[in-house]
């Protein structure tokens, strides 16, 4: 009698440990997999500088990655920047994937979509600009960049700029041989009205040649 008693208790503890194996299974089956964030490919970035007084006179600067998500960055032209003094310009950009020739894809586009994850910060040699002064806001975020644009978050009451439009005045000085660097930070779920340009991931970091004349 105590060796089927043994038995039946037997049986009921592998009923069990099967029971509890199956419902191991299906919590495991039933988890969602982590949403991964999808990661921008950019092959082309133009700087498109128009004079805000003469819209003819457009200065226009690019950047060209030939094998997308390849080994090889974002290669700027070397001819770089040049701007004429004492002018005002608004600075826009456009931001490709253009991997597929027919089907060329609008990141800019995607950007404004996305605008709270996003901002474009600058750096440029000290002085070249009567507005903004300074060198930008790459080393320090709260230095001066005129943004023309914020993004649609304004869950501080103002929303946070992004960059895809600013304005630009030059002095009297001419200048040879500076820099100009446009840096495009993605910030999903972190940007704020503070965070800098070290935060998140970087999606390009173009460094042009500047010449003021």
């Amino acid at each position: 009698m105590k060796t089927i008693d043994q038995l039946k208790n037997l049986r009921l503890m592998a009923l069990l440990f099967a029971a509890i194996a199956i419902v191991g299974c299906s919590d495991d089956d039933d988890a969602a997999p982590e949403e991964e964030e999808e990661v921008e490919v950019i092959t082309n970035v133009s700087l498109v500088f128009t004079n805000t007084t003469d819209p003819t006179d457009v200065v226009t600067a690019s950047a060209v990655d030939p094998d997308g998500e390849g080994v090889q960055d974002l290669i700027v032209d070397p001819a770089g920047i040049t701007l004429s003094v004492n002018t005002t310009y608004v600075l826009t950009f456009v931001i490709q994937n253009a991997l597929n020739p027919n089907d060329v894809e609008d990141i800019g586009e995607e950007i404004e979509d996305e605008d709270d994850e996003h901002q474009i910060f600058f750096s440029f040699t000290d002085g070249a600009f009567a507005d903004p002064t300074g060198d930008g806001n790459i080393d320090m975020a709260s230095n001066p960049i005129n943004y023309e644009d914020e993004d649609s978050d304004n869950q501080d009451g103002s929303g946070n700029p992004v960059g895809l439009e600013t304005t630009w005045t030059t002095g009297a000085a001419p200048l040879a041989g500076g820099n100009f660097t446009a840096r495009l930070q993605h910030q999903p779920d972190i940007k704020t009205a503070t965070t800098g340009a070290t935060d998140g991931d970087t999606d390009f970091n173009l460094s042009f040649l500047l010449n003021i004349q």
